[in-house]
């Protein structure tokens, strides 16, 4: 994967492929044609800066300034045997600017395939309203997972039993300290009190965040 900087979007990696439609349908063709199994699910993720190709990961992209190139750019993709999109209702310079659902809306009534909406989606009800919106087939949720793992299970903020069970998996595959503390960060931020996390973030090892959860929460006393 190569993921976001400016040297890798000057290369022509990463969302600026939305510009290059004929690159990504003979991409996706040739992934297809090198696969016997007709149902077998080929796709292409591309998201902000960043390029994964894989069998299994959905294509996510960003929508271009011209919605009809974007339109465009779906139909090769569908024509070509990709199983669903995902798209971004951002485009490349956009971070923090409302999401174009109109946008996704008008993707998803432009093609036959699934479409799965993406962006700005933090709760269940979000996911619901913008379902309502788009008429997509589903919905890709990031930052929003990141901060409550149980969203699809209908809880409004992480419960301790989920933080239990990272704690868990974890430990058990033997997950580097950075990446196993911020996922804890992400997922307290709406249980702990603004004083909590200026001490649970400052934390830099594991038996110290074992006793915190302990000694607060009860979880891995």
């Amino acid at each position: 994967m190569v993921r976001y900087s400016k040297w890798a979007m000057a290369e022509g990696y990463g969302a600026c492929l939305i510009n290059k439609p004929e690159l990504v349908r003979d991409m996706v063709r040739h992934v297809r044609n090198q696969i016997d199994n007709p149902r077998f699910s080929v796709s292409i993720k591309i998201s902000s800066g960043s390029l994964l190709a894989n069998a299994l990961i959905p294509w996510n992209f960003r929508i271009h300034e011209d919605l009809k190139k974007t339109v465009d750019l779906c139909k090769k993709a569908e024509a070509t045997g990709v199983s669903w999109i995902t798209v971004h209702g951002r485009n490349i310079e956009e971070r923090h600017q409302p999401v174009h659902y109109d946008a996704i809306k008008v993707i998803k009534e432009s093609i036959h395939i699934p479409v799965v909406a993406n962006g700005d989606i933090k709760t269940l009800k979000d996911a619901e309203n913008v379902h309502h919106l788009t008429g997509a087939d589903g919905v890709m949720v990031a930052r929003g997972l990141l901060a409550n793992p149980a969203m699809f299970a209908g809880y409004e903020e992480t419960p301790l039993k989920c933080i239990q069970d990272w704690v868990d998996i974890a430990l058990e595959h033997g997950t580097p300290f950075t990446c196993f503390h911020h996922h804890l960060m992400y997922m307290m931020e709406r249980i702990t009190s603004k004083q909590e996390k200026k001490v649970f973030n400052i934390l830099s090892s594991t038996s110290a965040v074992l006793d915190y959860l302990g000694h607060h929460y009860g979880v891995w006393s």
